[in-house]
């Protein structure tokens, strides 16, 4: 005996539509934060390893032009988004923020546009 569709009650299809989607929508939400958090935590780190390992005990112009070489590796192997322009706000966000700090924001699930904005205020 096969179920037909007139024998599956709308309300039951409805509820499991229902659920169904609530499973989805609460698993994108969940893999947002976390590649967020991530992405926010790596933007820091980048900008760390440039402030430890490049800037700190170089000249400024030439830490710039050090910063510059990078980024024009990083667009040819991962795309415009490494540009120098990107690597400067990795930087400034190792400067203006502690690794606790980045922690808290990242829990308090604030993305990376929200910590750019603070780092200029």
């Amino acid at each position: 005996m096969t179920i037909t569709e007139e024998h599956i009650p709308k309300t039951l299809e409805s509820r499991l539509y229902d659920d169904v989607c609530a499973i989805i929508e609460d698993t994108r939400y969940r893999v947002a934060v976390y590649v967020n958090s991530e992405a926010c935590r790596m933007n820091w780190q980048v900008g760390m390893r440039i402030k430890e390992d490049v800037l700190h005990n170089a000249r400024a112009e030439y830490g710039k032009q050090i910063v510059k070489q990078l980024a024009e590796r990083l667009v040819k192997r991962y795309g415009s988004g490494w540009g120098f322009k990107k690597l400067q706000h990795c930087l400034r966000a190792a400067y203006t923020f502690s690794e606790a700090e980045i922690d808290y924001a990242v829990r308090r699930q604030l993305s990376w546009t929200h910590l750019r904005s603070l780092m200029f205020v």
